[in-house]
């Protein structure tokens, strides 16, 4: 959503080079990756190879660097691999030097998106919001977990020099915003994975971008590029992390595929660890968001959500049918 508030004020181009507006991205093979590859998981950045930890996401300069000399795993543009927490990281730097005020994600999510729309979501978890607001993650039990997951990926998490383990378990890992003492980390920004929220929020800005974005500034020509279908990359929408084929993503989203269906085709939306999900779909004129504290083990589409969009969707469709029936009487 940010990048696309950036994208609507002219301080983007999709099609561009990442090093147009960060130089020193322009090593290790990168010089040629667009905004466009590397929001859509194409630029073979999973994984970080330098040493990562919290100190180092908190120092933005210094993270900065360590991303800049990241080397692609392969060609950019020629497969696709889910990024599961570097992207975020990626875009954050992104965002700060195409930003005149040079704000982290975090803030700049703030002061553009939530607290302009009221909602209850933060990149940044501030200090004054206590723990009794918060809710605890509960994992899966170690049956599900072996027996729920697709068997290949299963084994493939469980493998150290794998693709979805690099991306997931080390520098920093999924697990670098969570407090013992407090839950959640107060003051630390981890764009993907680490936003704190409710569903009526995330649901309130997906909403907004359903429907024309005009609170928020977003220009038709952004929308019109969001809801375009997703472009693959040289080698098709097989994901070397996730290992399945066809899950597809586009500008900084996941769009609707067969493998993973959800809203119309014009939808675009993100995933969340354990079954979260949330999306706009521009065809219905709606924002649509389940998050679960229990999560689940399903990787395209856990039962609870897939029940409540389901009935969603059959109520609208139910209420269209009845305005139908109205108009012909």
């Amino acid at each position: 959503m940010t990048l696309a508030i950036a994208h609507s004020r002219g301080w983007l181009d999709y099609e561009e080079r990442v090093c147009k507006y960060w130089p020193e991205f322009a090593q290790q093979g990168k010089e040629r990756i667009t905004v466009r590859q590397l929001l859509a998981h194409q630029a073979g950045l999973f994984a970080i190879d330098e040493s990562v930890d919290r100190s180092v996401v908190v120092d933005l300069d210094r993270l900065a660097t360590v991303l800049a000399r990241q080397k692609p795993k392969w060609e950019p543009g020629t497969r696709q691999a889910y990024h599961a927490l570097s992207l975020g990281f990626y875009e954050g730097e992104l965002l700060r030097r195409v930003d005149p005020e040079h704000r982290s994600l975090g803030r700049f999510f703030q002061d553009e998106i939530a607290s302009p729309l009221g909602l209850d979501v933060y990149i940044r978890l501030p200090e004054e919001i206590p723990n009794s607001r918060l809710a605890t993650i509960a994992p899966p039990g170690r049956l599900r977990m072996l027996f729920g997951f697709p068997l290949r990926l299963t084994l493939e998490a469980m493998n150290r020099h794998s693709n979805i383990y690099r991306a997931l378990e080390i520098n920093p890992a999924a697990a670098v915003y969570f407090d013992e003492q407090r839950i959640y980390a107060r003051n630390l920004e981890v764009p993907s994975g680490g936003a704190v929220g409710n569903a009526r929020g995330i649901a309130h800005a997906y909403g907004i971008f359903a429907t024309g974005g005009h609170e928020l500034g977003l220009r038709p020509e952004t929308l019109d590029l969001l809801v375009a279908p997703a472009i693959p990359p040289a080698r098709g929408f097989y994901d070397e992390c996730m290992k399945v084929e066809g899950v597809q993503f586009s500008l900084g989203f996941m769009k609707p595929s067969a493998v993973w269906p959800f809203g119309s085709p014009s939808s675009f939306g993100s995933p969340g660890a354990g079954g979260s999900l949330g999306f706009a779909d521009p065809a219905a004129g709606l924002g649509y968001a389940y998050v679960t504290s229990q999560m689940g083990t399903r990787l395209t589409g856990d039962p609870r959500d897939v029940a409540l969009r389901d009935a969603l969707y059959s109520a609208i469709q139910a209420s269209s049918a009845a305005r139908a029936r109205q108009r012909v009487a």
